[in-house]
């Protein structure tokens, strides 16, 4: 048989017709008009334009709701093939966090199953053994599913949530929406008021010294005298910290020597050219950065400090350079940011490198690569007051430095006896690798450039 034309229906579908007039489903089709009717955007022009019928034509062919559309036309427009759209949903997976980490635990989930996210915003907070990372959206959407609990442990590469982008704005009214709302919001309250009468002055005197009831705060608290105990799991990190504290006690045989040092000159010279320092450089001058450029000098000097013993292959391992780990307090625990090369760095770069990695410990935005290495560590431990301490190596490496508060205290000076601004100083270090002479050595040095600044221009 031969086609002649196609009909379209408004409400059927398409046909083909044959010489006799028999009707017959073209290509199986079966879509619905609202589906077919949008994608043929030729057909309403080819409708009124022969919806006249034609001479000769059966009374069927004529009918004034089925026009005849070519099978040219027809083709070009309903059967034009639709674009590929990319799937909606799109899972995030657990990041690479590291050579040595191959998973890490879910702390908290700052976007749940029905929260809508930009792109690049923290759905979900990992904390692994060194430090916490946040795990960001892909794209703008929907949070649908998070496939975790909090304190469950993931894997590197593990579907860790899901996002659909169709969602995007779906939760949130367009612009103009949200400004008719907020009119709304604004004079509902006024036609509130303008229709309640004002309540009399002596009612409003006796009304307003009435307190809120400070119930909620005392309620957290336990009775006095309650014997009451609360348990917390343990953090990734804080167990890390308590495995390397006891590795370095079971591996090194640590010794503690300790130095004193007047602070006095440091102090004079700071307080001198503290105001041009911060000027010329944006940064406040600190005792840090003195105390990082004497110990570099010292490391110099006594190159066993700066040392590590590689117990496989049973060999002293010497760097040339210097990356000095300084220790910094952060919400999660205490994490050592690594200064590299500060045998190259001046007193205003290590200030400044300094207060970049304070920063981002408060935000806990540290990553992996801001902590790992570190030939020698200096903790300050005198910020919180301490005035002497034994601290612990950091594995590793082979000797740490402690600083601690500065306390006026009675010293003989050319043979009276003055108020002098002293600190103790504590130098812990390996002694399987280090001897007592180049640990004192290294400490003494340490003290002698502190107390004479000149020594750290002059390098001697």
């Amino acid at each position: 048989r031969t086609v002649k034309s196609i009909s379209y229906f408004p409400e059927k579908d398409l046909f083909e017709r044959n010489e006799d007039g028999v009707s017959a489903l073209v290509h199986g089709s079966t879509h619905q008009p609202p589906a077919i009717a949008p994608s043929v955007p030729n057909v309403q022009p080819f409708i009124s334009s022969i919806s006249a019928p034609r001479p000769g034509a059966s009374a069927f062919h004529s009918r004034p709701f089925a026009p005849a559309v070519s099978l040219r036309a027809l083709s070009s427009a309903a059967f034009r093939p639709s674009p590929i759209r990319p799937m909606p949903v799109v899972t995030v997976e657990v990041p690479s966090m590291g050579d040595s980490i191959t998973e890490g635990t879910i702390v908290e989930v700052s976007a749940p199953p029905g929260t809508t996210v930009g792109a690049d915003e923290v759905v979900v907070v990992l904390e692994t053994d060194k430090v916490s990372i946040d795990v960001r959206s892909a794209e703008a959407g929907t949070v649908t599913e998070v496939l975790g609990e909090v304190d469950e442990a993931v894997a590197v590469g593990q579907p860790l949530f899901k996002i659909d982008t169709d969602a995007v704005g779906a939760a949130t009214p367009p612009p103009a929406a949200e400004a008719e709302a907020a009119l709304e919001e604004k004079a509902a309250p006024a036609v509130a008021e303008a229709a309640v009468p004002a309540p009399p002055a002596a009612e409003v005197k006796a009304a307003a010294p009435a307190p809120p009831p400070p119930v909620a705060a005392a309620a957290v608290l336990p009775p006095p005298g309650a014997r009451t105990e609360r348990r917390v799991k343990m953090s990734r990190m804080r167990q890390r910290v308590a495995a390397r504290l006891k590795e370095a006690q079971n591996t090194a045989a640590m010794l503690t020597t300790f130095q004193e040092v007047d602070m006095g000159n440091l102090m004079e010279l700071r307080s001198r050219h503290k105001d041009a320092f911060i000027e010329k450089h944006g940064v406040k001058l600190g005792f840090m950065s003195a105390f990082v450029t004497a110990a570099t000098a010292a490391l110099r000097e006594v190159p066993a400090v700066n040392a590590v013993i590689d117990g496989d292959t049973k060999e002293i391992v010497y760097r040339d350079y210097c990356d000095i780990s300084v220790a910094v307090a952060s919400p999660t625990g205490l994490v050592v940011p690594v200064l590299r090369n500060t045998e190259s760095m001046s007193f205003a770069e290590v200030e400044r490198t300094i207060a970049m990695y304070g920063a981002k410990a408060r935000e806990g935005s540290l990553a992996l690569e801001d902590m790992a290495g570190g030939t020698f560590t200096i903790s300050n431990g005198g910020v919180f007051g301490s005035l002497m301490g034994s601290p612990i190596i950091n594995m590793p490496q082979s000797a740490l430095l402690g600083m601690h508060a500065t306390k006026m205290r009675p010293m003989v000076v050319d043979g009276e006896i003055v108020a002098r601004p002293m600190m103790y100083m504590a130098l812990t270090y390996d002694h399987r690798l280090i001897d007592g002479r180049e640990g004192v050595t290294f400490l003494k040095s340490i003290a002698q450039k502190i107390e004479d600044p000149g020594r750290l221009l002059l390098d001697v």
